[in-house]
């Protein structure tokens, strides 16, 4: 283990030429089968970035399948989607009667609905991270879960509605709370994660989010008040010449850069937070005697935003295809492991692993790669 600690436990040993046959494959064919092969696309673009990824001694090794991912896609569809609809047409003929009676449990039902939508959204994150961790092995052993993720489902709609509820200042608890209860759940051969995130370092960056509004309106004041002053002169106006500037064009030439502008700090203040995030959840996750790292830091996260959104826009939009390897690549580069693993020790997992894939998550689209 020291050996290994010298390179660091975890180490990618990808390149993007040798993928890039991979990803060129995959989008042709899923262009030819109108999506229906992203579900295999998904799936040998795992098996090649786990296959590079090692971790101390040993290779990681990705075993689902694209079968398994497209079969959970019908099934959550024919069980979940069809029934919602169904819902949706009832909503629709109870509107339509007229009466205050059937417009009240109209209204009941979209609320009821809304709230179901969005539990689900919960089960779907929670399911996502037990079916990957239940395919990916190392030294033969996998990881899982025996929590079918329904009362994570239930604590993902309190929790997230308090914390936006509460003019969303306990929106890091929530997401902090979440990670740890979603973790906790978790095991990898016989060892539990243990997860005791905390929500230290991230109000302070949280609060940047409301201090912007503020930051934009004075510096919107201010702005307007020097363009009017110093780009509008009436006197070379009343002299036959052009005025540079009349008020109205300042306004809309300030307005359209503080726009800009709040966008661009917007993204700066939210990627802050998730590294600072990032850095406490991964922080404070273990696996029996192993400890876990994440190195990344703000400026990381821009490199990566930055690389990502240059390599789209130059190639016009083919770059995507390599998105999720630059992700992967980021996530492992930055992650690391300290103390020690008994592999006489590591057993396999108990847990029981699931039949189908990602359905849920991606019938959400909720960004699985």
């Amino acid at each position: 283990m020291d050996q290994q600690s010298e390179r660091g436990a975890f180490e990618f040993y990808g390149s993007w030429r040798e993928y890039a046959p991979i990803a060129f494959t995959n989008l042709l064919l899923t262009i030819v089968t109108l999506g229906l092969y992203s579900f295999w696309a998904r799936t040998r673009t795992r098996r090649y970035l786990w296959s590079q990824t090692r971790f101390i001694d040993d290779r990681l090794e990705w075993t689902g399948t694209g079968r398994e991912l497209f079969f959970g896609y019908l099934l959550v569809m024919v069980l979940v989607f069809v029934p919602l609809a169904g819902i949706q047409l009832l909503m629709g003929a109870l509107v339509s009667r007229g009466t205050q009676s059937a417009a009240a449990a109209a209204g009941l039902l979209f609320v009821l609905l809304y709230l179901f939508v969005f539990a689900l959204g919960g089960v779907a994150i929670f399911r996502a991270l037990r079916y990957r961790l239940s395919r990916t092995y190392w030294h033969g052993i996998r990881g899982g879960s025996d929590d079918q993720g329904f009362r994570y489902g239930l604590s993902y709609l309190w929790r997230t509605m308090l914390g936006s509820a509460a003019f969303g200042l306990l929106v890091p608890w929530a997401l902090v709370s979440l990670w740890n209860e979603r973790w906790n759940a978790m095991s990898f051969g016989p060892y539990a994660f243990r997860s005791g995130a905390t929500t230290d370092g991230l109000m302070r960056r949280y609060l940047l989010f409301y201090l912007l509004p503020v930051l934009v309106g004075i510096g919107a004041v201010v702005l307007v008040v020097l363009a009017i002053a110093f780009g509008f002169n009436p006197r070379a106006a009343q002299g036959g010449t052009p005025a540079s500037f009349t008020p109205a064009a300042a306004v809309l030439l300030v307005g359209i850069a503080l726009y800009i502008l709040f966008f661009v700090f917007f993204g700066l203040i939210a990627l802050a937070f998730y590294a600072a995030y990032f850095r406490q959840g991964i922080g404070n996750l273990t696996l029996g005697a192993l400890e876990f790292e994440f190195t990344a830091r703000t400026r990381d996260w821009l490199k990566l935003a930055l690389g990502t959104i240059a390599l789209v826009v130059c190639t016009l939009g083919i770059g995507t295809v390599f998105v999720s390897y630059r992700n992967w690549a980021f996530f492992v580069r930055h992650l690391r492991a300290y103390g020690t693993l008994e592999l006489d020790q590591f057993t396999q997992s108990t847990t029981r692993a699931p039949g189908q894939g990602e359905g849920l998550f991606d019938s959400l689209d909720m960004g699985a790669f």
